[in-house]
């Protein structure tokens, strides 16, 4: 894949100096007030340097140098965290760039009516193409805006959007008629109907969304939000009543020392949840930029935050549970036929089918027929297989006289008629009907040919001539190596796979079981799939799905994780909440895994980041309170060297812990397929007793490290 997906290090030199920049920027009041976490912390850090000043004055109520250095710590600490939530931003700018280097000044050949190839055109500047207009773009044209091709076909250039060096084809009508601006015409000549104004490309939308700048808050990360203001205001309303304690225990008591001010500001920014407010905005950008560099472009931060959630999965068979080129694979007679003449009827029918199934068809028929008349002279009897038609089959020719029938979704079926002859080939009921209306007959012994075939999960193709079943063609398709396993995983995490696909009962229910999938929906159409998902989400379950047809828009703008592929319509592609540009199909796997990812990393770090709070209450309140409660020493469970050690140990870890923190929340906690609860105990054990150690140890080894050098 892709030669211009966007893939930075952890920290990339060119991204460094741009995040230091931004994280003093940041530092403007209407930035803070965006965390309101963090917010405390700042004007935490302003209020500790206007008491820094006071002190060297003389008019402080704690020492300057231990005033001056809870100070620096405390900026330390937003200017880390503003670090973080830059630096994040700074990757997804990044990306967004490069993304911007596509857009290039493009002129536009617009056409006056009729609207058609060899109508006069006017040279145009792209950004004065408006929704409904039509231009004309030629071998090795830009396509200057985004479109729907109502004529002609071409080969397209897509490696700006997709990385891809081979081009693909891009016709009018069917699901491949959609054309991104940006990309060039390699061949041919296509008529383009314009689907966006200026500023709604797709390009412009996906600079939009990477850009960590513009990128909206998803509810549960406001939720989170909430409530880590919720812990902020009851520590808040905690230390500010303890100077009135401490006054009045002083008081009454005739001796000890009223708790300062300083000492009051590091008790609250040590105690509120400063590790994960500092690095919820990070978690949550950087969620965005892993999955644009997965190549997946999401129009809503809210889909990527619902991708963890999901409950259902909806997959379409063919390219995601099995490869999709369904291969010829046997010939089957029925009563009354012959292997030969059904593979000479079979390879008759499929001269004009362009599909992979069409051409193995032919293969196989020529392939059959060598087998059993190798040597022929080109001259053969009209008992054999039609005069001339073995050797214009050895030979891949289409014999002469020939009109061909299409295929359509209505009659299921396509064909050839030949003089006299008239040959079909479909599916097993489309045929019977076809035979039955010429008068002709659907034997019991070949309903089993088809039963058994489809039981076996391959695809029964039924072959006729006239009112005449010659028999039927076996369509074997494999299912992808390892998507059992794959299925497995899914099911541990609680999500439910069903598999979406056109084929009969028996078929769709053979490769459910190899598959592994939990449930499948057979002869799909648009109608019953928008069905299934409101069905499930009347339950309350979340579902995702992708598509590439406009038969698929309905069921994507229902789906709460919708994916489109790249190469499918303009209205798959705007019912849909995510892009992927790679158009695989077996993508959206990916994208729940990314979206739970970022949902298990913010998780853990909150888990981590709660929990460390205990430790530094034991390293904080028995040295914040030595003076007015001596009893509070029994506390000193760390045996810190000194109450400022304490005070100054705690603050210098809790902005430490951020900046050890910042490359988990930039690339994720590893992601695990597990259950909701087997992830709670994870966390609990994993982050929880880990948040709970480590500032133990952390506070300890600082306040060695402080009393070694005589600071303290």
């Amino acid at each position: 894949m892709s030669d211009n997906k966007i893939s930075l290090p952890l920290f990339d030199p060119a991204l460094l100096k741009p995040a230091l920049r931004d994280s003093v920027r940041k530092l403007a009041l209407r930035e803070q007030l965006k965390n309101p976490v963090m917010f405390v912390v700042y004007l935490g850090s302003v209020l500790c340097s206007v008491l820094w000043v006071m002190a060297l004055q003389g008019k402080g109520d704690a020492p300057a140098w231990l005033t001056g250095s809870i100070a620096v710590w405390l900026w330390f600490t937003v200017l880390f965290a503003n670090f973080a939530e830059a630096l994040a931003e700074g990757r997804s700018r990044a990306q967004a760039a490069s993304l911007k280097s596509l857009k290039k000044a493009t002129i536009a050949k617009k056409l006056a009516a009729p609207q058609r190839y060899g109508a006069a055109f006017t040279v145009v500047d792209a950004s004065d193409l408006r929704k409904g207009d039509v231009v004309l773009v030629q071998h090795t044209d830009l396509i200057p805006c985004d479109g729907e091709i109502i004529e002609g076909i071409a080969s397209v250039d897509e490696s700006a959007i997709t990385g891809e060096s081979a081009p693909v084809i891009r016709e009018s009508g069917g699901d491949f008629s959609s054309v991104t601006g940006g990309t060039r015409v390699l061949s041919d000549w296509i008529v383009v109907r314009v689907s966006v104004n200026p500023g709604e490309t797709f390009i412009d939308r996906m600079i939009a969304m990477v850009e960590g700048a513009k990128r909206r808050k998803t509810p549960n990360e406001i939720a989170l939000t909430i409530l880590l203001l919720a812990l902020t205001l009851v520590f808040l309303m905690v230390t500010v009543t303890l100077l009135p304690f401490s006054v009045y225990s002083v008081g009454a008591a005739g001796s000890g020392e009223v708790i300062s001010l300083p000492v009051l500001l590091a008790l609250l920014v040590c105690l509120i949840p400063t590790t994960i407010g500092g690095l919820l905005s990070a978690i949550g950008v950087a969620g965005m930029s892993r999955l644009m560099a997965a190549n997946v472009i999401a129009t809503s931060g809210r889909a990527v935050e619902a991708a963890g959630d999901v409950d259902v999965l909806l997959l379409d068979k063919t390219g995601t549970i099995t490869f999709g080129n369904r291969q010829a694979a046997a010939f089957i007679a029925a009563a009354g036929s012959t292997p030969t003449a059904l593979a000479e009827a079979a390879w008759l029918a499929s001269l004009a089918d362009d599909t992979p199934e069409g051409k193995s068809i032919v293969v196989l028929a020529q392939q059959q027929t060598r087998a059993v008349a190798p040597h022929h002279d080109g001259v053969l009897s009209e008992s054999q297989l039609g005069q001339g038609t073995l050797q214009a089959l050895h030979q891949g020719l289409v014999p002469p006289g020939a009109s061909f029938v299409p295929f359509t979704a209505q009659s299921r079926m396509s064909g050839i008629n030949l003089g006299e002859r008239q040959i079909r080939k479909g599916a097993a009921d489309a045929i019977r009907r076809h035979v039955l209306q010429l008068g002709g007959s659907f034997s019991p012994a070949l309903q089993q040919q088809v039963d058994g075939i489809a039981s076996r999960g391959s695809t029964p193709l039924v072959v006729a001539e006239g009112a005449r079943v010659l028999g039927v063609v076996e369509l074997k398709d494999v299912v992808k190596p390892g998507i059992k396993q794959r299925f497995a995983q899914l099911r541990q995490m609680g999500i439910k796979t069903v598999m979406v696909t056109g084929d009969n009962r028996l078929t769709a229910a053979a490769i459910a079981a190899e598959a592994g999938v939990d449930d499948f929906l057979a002869e799909a159409t648009p109608e019953n799939k928008l069905a299934l998902i409101r069905d499930y989400q009347q339950r309350g379950q979340l579902v995702a799905m992708t598509g590439d047809g406009t038969n698929d828009a309905p069921a994507l703008a229902q789906a709460d994780v919708a994916v489109a592929m790249n190469s499918g319509t303009q209205a798959a592609r705007e019912a849909a909440n995510m892009v992927d540009l790679d158009s695989s199909p077996t993508k959206l796997i990916q994208v729940v895994e990314i979206g739970k990812q970022m949902l298990m990393t913010r998780g853990a770090l909150t888990t981590f980041s709660l929990a460390n709070d205990v430790a530094k209450y034991f390293a904080i309140i028995p040295a914040a309170f030595a003076g007015t409660y001596p009893q509070l020493g029994l506390l000193n469970v760390m045996q810190l060297a000194s109450p400022a050690s304490a005070l100054l140990s705690a603050v210098i870890f809790n902005a430490l812990i951020i900046v050890v923190l910042i490359p988990l929340a930039l690339k994720g906690v590893r992601y695990r397929a597990l259950g909701a609860e087997a992830l709670l105990r994870r966390n609990l054990l994993v982050y929880g007793l880990g948040g709970l150690l480590l500032p133990f140890a952390g506070i300890k080894l600082i306040d060695m490290l402080l009393a070694l050098l005589g600071l303290v």
